[in-house]
């Protein structure tokens, strides 16, 4: 399973990659995607709200199930991958082929970088998914 090491994750399966600028780039792991499957549809409706830890900021879609995405430190969304979004790209498994790279979901504008830092290690998160 690949589970790059300058990431953050979640035990909620998110990934966080934090940008020197203080936004960061939010995803799910390989481990995610390849339990859920091929992926049909993603949806984001929270671009410009501010949102807590915890909340949800969006849904994937895959062929048998849906699942949450829940925001993995608060910030505020910015953008929505255009790749993924219905309107524009339209390609849902960027997320299935590239989860780390083009299949981010959203980028954030991070609330705390300590709280990123809080987060799982690579170590971490390799440890939970066994």
């Amino acid at each position: 399973m690949n589970v790059p090491a300058n990431l953050f994750y979640t035990e909620e399966h998110e990934w966080v990659r934090l940008e020197e600028d203080g936004t960061a780039y939010v995803g799910i792991t390989d481990f995610a995607q390849s339990e859920l499957g091929e992926l049909v549809y993603v949806e984001v409706e929270t671009v410009g709200e501010s949102l807590n830890t915890g909340e949800i900021f969006g849904t994937v879609e895959a062929v048998k199930t849906t699942s949450d995405l829940f925001m993995p430190v608060a910030g505020e969304v910015l953008e929505f991958n255009s790749e993924l979004d219905e309107s524009d790209g339209d390609n849902p498994t960027k997320v299935n082929e590239s989860p780390y790279e083009d299949g981010w979901i959203v980028k954030i504008k991070v609330a705390s970088e300590d709280e990123v830092r809080a987060l799982l290690s690579a170590e971490a998160y390799n440890e939970l998914i066994g």
